[in-house]
């Protein structure tokens, strides 16, 4: 925000500035460092996976994760990689030396599509309100990059990345339903639709690329990348239980107060529902299905995190605010 006057009436802090959320996203994974956080992994969704500034910036962290991507993200395949950066480019003698060229560059979706459908395997990761969660699944060793061979391996447009897997799921498919024989009769209705009852629509593949080591599991691939389930289920009930879409206020450090009161009062709940297990059908929504949030702290474990500071300045209670900045008329 540029407008001083702006950040002055709404008490956003001078250092900050303006930044994407790619930018904000490291910072906070900065800052957790920082702070002593253990983190297994970093999980984002395809708006974060699919920049590859972000990508760049996790894996000058070396921090392990696992980011989903669109069909279009771009891979390289490790054999080729490796020859392109064996091979010599030929000089002949005339003009400037022909530069190196990147290998390959493959989308993530003509990558999977060539893949045999026996590579395909179920996996397992959890279980749900209707059982247990699986899927089809396959996973590759690829390298993550940007650029096409119509480069050098110097432009600032070719990038790759290091080595890890690219997994793709789809939902195990319905068994297909039995043709009509010739001597059944069909009835008019039958008649109007046939197309529909007997093609089945091709199944959504979603990708994720993980810089976790070649030892890994497919299970724990898989796993880990569902794993981001359980903020998508904090957004949907802080909002309807704890109010964290309600704030109505117009100051940055009373926007920050109300996040993290919501957050706090969430995370009471969390740990209530660990300790008083509710009959079936009535447990808290987060922890009802899934293994990865039912963990408790070591015994004796601090509660605080060290080098931890207040996201916002303490209320000044002798502050007096003339009519025209109340928060309501």
């Amino acid at each position: 925000m540029a407008d001083d006057a702006r950040r002055k009436r709404t008490h956003v802090p001078a250092e900050l500035g303006e930044q994407t959320k790619p930018e904000i996203a490291l910072g906070l994974l900065d800052r957790a460092r920082q702070w002593g956080v253990p983190i297994q992994a970093v999980v984002v969704d395809a708006g974060y996976g699919d920049n590859p500034n972000f990508l760049t910036g996790l894996d000058d962290r070396q921090v392990p994760y696992v980011c989903a991507v669109q069909s279009t993200f771009g891979v390289r395949l490790p054999a080729e990689v490796q020859a392109a950066e064996e091979q010599t480019p030929t000089y002949g003698g005339r003009g400037q030396p022909r530069k190196p060229r990147p290998a390959p560059l493959y989308s993530v979706k003509e990558l999977i599509e060539a893949q045999p459908e026996e590579a395909w395997q179920t996996i397992e990761w959890r279980e749900g309100t209707k059982g247990t969660m699986q899927a089809q699944v396959v996973a590759i060793r690829v390298h993550w990059a940007t650029g096409s061979q119509l480069h050098s391996t110097s432009h600032s447009r070719v990038h790759t990345g290091p080595e890890g897997w690219l997994v793709a799921e789809h939902p195990i498919p319905a068994p297909k339903s039995q043709e009509p024989s010739p001597d059944e009769p069909v009835s008019p209705a039958d008649t109007s639709k046939p197309e529909v009852a007997r093609e089945q629509e091709a199944p959504e593949i979603k990708y994720w690329f993980s810089s976790l080591p070649p030892e890994t599991s497919i299970a724990r691939l898989i796993t880990l990348a569902h794993a981001r389930w359980v903020i998508e289920q904090f957004y949907e009930d802080a909002k309807q239980e704890c109010g964290l879409d309600n704030f109505q206020g117009r100051r940055w450090d009373g926007l920050h107060r109300h996040l993290a009161l919501v957050m706090l009062a969430y995370s009471f709940l969390a740990l209530q529902r660990l300790q008083l297990p509710l009959p079936a059908g009535e447990d808290f929504p987060p922890l009802s299905h899934t293994s990865l949030a039912a963990s408790r702290a070591s015994a004796g474990a601090a509660l605080a995190l060290p080098g931890s500071r207040p996201l916002a300045h303490p209320n000044r209670s002798d502050q007096v605010l003339s009519p025209s900045q109340k928060l309501t008329k």
